[in-house]
């Protein structure tokens, strides 16, 4: 271990006990802690779902479960997947029913009210970076599949995410751990009672090398602060957040350098790519409730920076940097009522939304080892989006109720245009509108069984760039605006029952009709037309709890994905995976010993339009147990790949030069082939968990 890492770790760790050691001493003293309520995915549900693919994660459930990276807590939502195709400090890949969701486009994540996804982003549309997340923070998971709730808009198109932090914890705790690569990690949370509130706090540092020839040299840090009163339905919580991030990363490489031996599996052909991004928030949200009426709010400002360098394809001398940096500020409030017998005991609820994306710099910048050799395009832009939304859920008989939502959405962009040799003149306002009819009926329950069909319109936003500009800044060719938003259509039928006691399994299907795959690329500064798609698939996912401390969860998930229009000489859609499976088994008697097991399969995806170029499947192990010595501590595993699998994280189909090729190569056009980033290796990580 170098000795500034021991120091640091040592300076955390101390750190960490102090608040700890603090936080004991109230908690002794304080109320007992809120309950907390373990509900499986699909448990509890019938009778209060609006369709059969939303549910509760709890930090029970996370709790077990082995993680290589912070952004994995969400593949708790059945059918999602999360990979890597670059350093750790960049936003993970998403894929769900279908899409590559890329960074984060068309699902939408939000952690203590506050959005994730970014908005005309440097690198990509709806770019969703999860690394400042602290598993251990997350109280519960709301997820929903498809645009059927009228209070979800932008991104919602496959569905979304509601995280929430805890406003305590039992006990104040550290965990320290190390693994090989140079991982080292250190978090500590601890909460205490001042009179009617609760104080929480916590600090999470993590570095690591990686694998790869060329260390990663991640430092991450991540600190929170959070205030609350009262209950879930009357009280506020109050969360200032900060991260900062920095790496060097190992991008996706062609695989013939691999196969050839120019370059080993974990080699890369850029020495300089990597970055440094920061997150520092302010949120807060308020409830009030009575027998008729429920109110809610939520207000957050986000400070906001990214500098990214790549090399993308592997080319040569073509570094490229993307710099964002930002404040977000917006809000949501909600009016709920129950109506009264009179109108069939339903409840409306009524809402208005707001967000404003303030960006006085974003660009794409060519580079070399880092350094700024000219200005593709450089813009300002300020980005408001405002909406309203209501909906009427109404227990019509006692096997039929329905939901019938509807939702506005209004976006205005202003972008200036500040440098770039052809982009000056992509100066300009644009603004799109619209309305989302959403319905939801629910049958039953016919002995604790419950079938569901939805239909609804949402959208994703393009970016506001893209929506502007008439004039290719790469090399000054005409260029179409595209509309600031690309509507969705998803349609769904689904059953929820529970055929053993303790089992609770859900079954779906559904279908996705995409307008436009229209995408900003940030690594050219132009919009990219994909034309419209359809997709349509079956999603199954189970729960069963076998007895009091054994659990099983699995699922599976079939899509079928094509363009409309050929493209490219086919219709398959790239990287659209059509099967994927998870299983998983966590033990825990609250003895000495507890337990996960996780495995997940990726089959084979088409890498380009025509369908002949595709993936190897993935299949892989992650375990994590524990040995709890006394109530103070208890050591801890994860083994990370148990099968050393070769697989790779992630394939694309590109264009690319090797060293040995040459920049020149193809003429300089580059060589089609493989893209491919390798799957870690088996990695075991040790820790050592200490509470006061």
């Amino acid at each position: 271990m170098h000795a500034n890492l021991a120091a640091r770790c040592a300076t955390a760790a101390f750190t960490l006990g102090l608040v700890a050691h603090a936080s004991a001493q109230a908690v002794a003293a304080a109320d007992t802690p809120q309950s907390v309520i373990v509900t499986g995915r699909s448990a509890n549900l019938v009778g209060a779902a609006d369709s059969s693919t939303e549910g509760t994660i709890t930090a029970a459930q996370l709790a077990d479960r082995p993680l290589l990276r912070p952004a994995e807590v969400l593949e708790s939502v059945p059918g999602l997947i999360i990979t890597q195709h670059s350093g750790d400090g960049k936003a993970n890949q998403y894929f769900l029913r279908g899409f590559n969701l890329d960074h984060g486009t068309d699902f939408a994540t939000y952690l203590n009210g506050m959005p994730i996804n970014e908005v005309t982003h440097a690198h990509g549309q709806g770019y969703s970076d999860l690394n400042f997340l602290s598993p251990e923070l997350i109280q519960k998971i709301n997820f929903r599949k498809g645009a059927y709730s009228a209070e979800d808009g932008d991104f919602d198109t496959t569905g979304i995410a509601r995280m929430s932090y805890a406003n305590t914890v039992d006990k104040p705790f550290m965990d320290l751990t190390a693994g090989p690569n140079q991982y080292r990690r250190a978090f500590g949370v601890g909460s205490q009672k001042v009179g009617a509130y609760n104080v929480l706090g916590a600090i999470d540092f993590t570095e690591t090398d990686g694998p790869w020839v060329q260390p990663e040299g991640l430092r991450k840090f991540s600190g929170v602060l959070r205030l609350s009163s009262g209950t879930l339905d009357n009280g506020f919580n109050i969360t200032a957040a900060g991260y900062r991030a920095h790496w060097i990363g190992t991008e996706e490489v062609p695989q013939r350098a691999i196969e050839s031996g120019e370059i080993s599996r974990y080699g890369t052909l850029a020495p300089t790519d990597g970055g440094k991004t920061g997150r520092y928030s302010l949120s807060g949200e308020w409830s009030r409730a009575d027998e008729t009426t429920t109110t809610q709010a939520n207000a957050y400002v986000i400070r906001y920076a990214l500098d990214l360098f790549s090399t993308p394809s592997g080319l040569q001398d073509s570094q490229h940097e993307q710099f964002d940096n930002r404040v977000t500020w917006g809000g949501v409030l909600k009016q709920g009522w129950h109506l009264g017998p009179k109108l069939l005991d339903s409840d409306l609820t009524v809402g208005a939304g707001f967000r404003q994306d303030r960006i006085p710099k974003v660009g794409l910048f060519e580079t070399v080892d880092r350094e700024r050799t000219s200005t593709v395009r450089q813009d300002a832009v300020i980005e408001t989006a405002s909406n309203a939304f209501a909906d009427l859920r109404t227990q019509w008989t006692p096997w039929l109720r329905s939901v019938l939502g509807l939702r506005f959405d209004d976006i205005h962009a202003r972008d200036s245009a500040t440098g770039g040799q052809y982009n000056m003149s992509n100066s300009g306002k644009s603004s799109a509108t619209q309305l989302s009819p959403k319905v939801s009926l629910a049958f039953g329950p016919f002995s604790g069984t419950e079938f569901y069909a939805n239909w609804g319109l949402g959208y994703h936003s393009n970016d506001a760039r893209g929506s502007i500009s008439t004039v290719n800044p790469s090399d000054g060719s005409a260029a179409q605006p595209v509309s600031l938003i690309s509507r969705a259509m998803d349609a769904e039928l689904g059953v929820r029952t529970s055929p053993l006691a303790g089992w609770n399994t859900s079954l779906s299907l559904w279908t996705t009709h995409l307008a436009s795959e229209l995408v900003f690329v940030g690594d050219a500064g132009v919009t990219q037309p994909q034309g419209g798609s359809r997709r349509y698939g079956v999603e199954w996912w189970n729960d069963a709890t076998v007895n009091h401390w054994i659990n099983v969860d699995a699922d599976v998930a079939i899509s079928h994905a094509r363009f409309e229009q050929e493209s490219n000489g086919g219709r398959y859609v790239p990287n659209a995976i059509p099967l994927s499976a998870s299983l998983g088994v966590t033990a825990d008697d609250k003895g000495p010993w507890l337990a996960g097991v996780r495995l997940r399969y990726i089959g084979a995806y088409p890498l380009e339009e025509t369908g002949t170029e595709k993936s190897s499947p993935a299949f892989t192990t992650n375990v994590r147990l524990g040995y709890r010595l006394n109530q103070r501590w208890q050591l801890g595993a994860d083994i990370l790949n148990l099968f050393d699998s070769k697989a790779y994280d992630i394939a694309y189909w590109g264009s690319s030069c090797t060293r040995s090729e040459g920049v020149a190569c193809n003429n300089g056009n580059g060589v089609d082939g493989r893209l491919v980033h390798p799957m870690e290796p088996r990695t075991i990580r040790l820790s050592l968990r200490a509470s006061l």
